[in-house]
C-alpha cells in the first residue's frame, strides 16, 4: 500500500509504503524501468538525491529511508536483520509497482546497492531473484565473503566501532568506522558541484541507529556463497577508484567478483563515491547497466 505525500511530476514523487512494522519513506524520480537505490551507512533518501536526479533521465529512480532512519520510523520493536532490510526492499519494489506510477515501465527492476545497501541487495538476489534483473553491488560490507580468518578480523573491526559508539557516542565512533571502510574525511575528494550532507540532528540520529542496530545485523549476517553463485540475477561487483586496496569492503567486492566470475568494475570516488561524485558515478552506473 502506498500513501501519497506529494506528487510533483516535474521533480520527485514522495510517498510512504506501509510495510510490516514500518511505514517506509521513499522518493521516485524520472521514468522508465525501476531502479532502486539502497544507500550506505546512515544515508537516507536525501543522500542519493543528486545521483538519482541524473539516473532519472533513463530510469524511474527510487531512493528510500531504510527502516529506522529519518522518516521510516519503526512501528514496533521487532529485531532487525539484513533479511529484514531485504524484505523491506522487495516489498517496496512491489508497492511501487502496485501504486500505478504512469511513468514506470514493466521491465524488470534493477538495484544499486552501496555498502550495507549492497549486502541487502545480495540477499534480494538470492531470496527473491524474480524481483531483480541486475544488481550493482558497490563494496558490500559482507565479511562472510572472505576467508574465515579474515572475516573474523573484520567482524572484530566492526565490533570495535560499535564498542566505541556505546562507550563514547556516535561522534567518537566516526574515526574508527571511517578507517575500517577506507574513508579519509579530512581529505575526501568530491566533484565541484557535489553537496555533502551536514552533520545535523537527523544525521546524528541516523548514525546512532546505524552503529547501534545495523552494525550488529552486519556482523551477525550469513549468506550461502553457493546460492549467491547460482542466482540468475546479473550481479555487477564494483569498487571505488579511491578505496584503499587492503580495506575489507574492497576485499569483499573482489571476492564477490571471483565468486561470480564477473569483472570487477571501478567507479569514481571511494566508498562514498555515489555521494562525492554523483555525476561521474551516475555515468558509471548507466554504462554498467548498458
Amino acid at each position: 500500500m502506498i500513501i501519497p505525500i506529494e506528487d510533483s511530476p516535474l521533480t520527485r514523487r514522495r510517498g510512504m509504503a506501509a510495510l510490516p512494522g514500518v511505514d517506509l519513506y521513499y522518493e521516485a524520480r524520472g521514468s522508465g524501468p525501476l531502479l532502486l537505490i539502497s544507500e550506505s551507512g546512515e544515508g537516507d533518501a536525501d543522500r542519493s538525491a543528486m545521483l538519482a536526479d541524473r539516473l532519472a533521465r533513463s530510469y524511474t529512480a527510487v531512493t528510500y529511508d531504510r527502516r529506522g532512519l529519518s522518516r521510516s520510523v519503526p512501528l514496533d520493536d521487532r529485531s532487525v536483520t539484513i533479511e529484514t532490510h531485504a524484505d523491506d526492499a522487495v516489498r517496496l519494489i512491489d508497492a511501487i509497482r502496485n501504486a500505478g506510477i504512469d511513468e514506470l515501465t514493466e521491465e524488470p527492476a534493477v538495484m544499486l546497492g552501496c555498502s550495507i545497501g549492497a549486502l541487502i541487495g545480495l540477499h534480494v538476489a538470492v531470496g527473491h531473484p524474480d524481483r531483480l534483473a541486475a544488481l550493482i553491488a558497490h563494496e558490500p560490507v559482507a565479511p562472510w565473503l572472505l576467508p574465515d580468518n579474515e572475516a573474523s578480523l573484520h567482524r572484530a573491526e566492526l565490533q570495535h566501532c560499535q564498542d566505541v559508539f556505546h562507550e563514547q557516542g556516535w561522534r567518537a565512533a566516526l574515526a574508527p568506522m571511517a578507517k575500517t571502510l577506507g574513508i579519509d574525511p579530512a581529505n575526501q575528494q568530491a566533484e565541484p558541484d557535489a553537496v555533502l550532507p551536514a552533520l545535523d540532528d537527523r544525521r546524528a540520529m541516523n548514525f546512532s541507529r546505524f552503529l547501534g542496530v545495523d552494525f550488529s545485523a552486519i556482523a551477525a549476517d550469513r549468506l550461502d556463497p553457493e546460492k549467491l553463485r547460482e542466482t540468475p540475477v546479473r550481479i555487477l561487483p564494483a569498487v571505488g577508484a579511491l578505496t584503499p586496496q587492503a580495506v575489507f569492503d574492497r576485499r569483499c567486492a573482489e571476492r564477490l567478483a571471483r565468486l561470480r566470475n564477473a569483472q570487477l568494475l571501478e567507479f569514481p570516488g571511494g566508498h562514498n563515491g555515489n555521494m562525492t561524485h554523483p555525476a561521474a558515478y551516475a555515468d558509471a552506473v548507466l554504462a554498467a547497466l548498458g
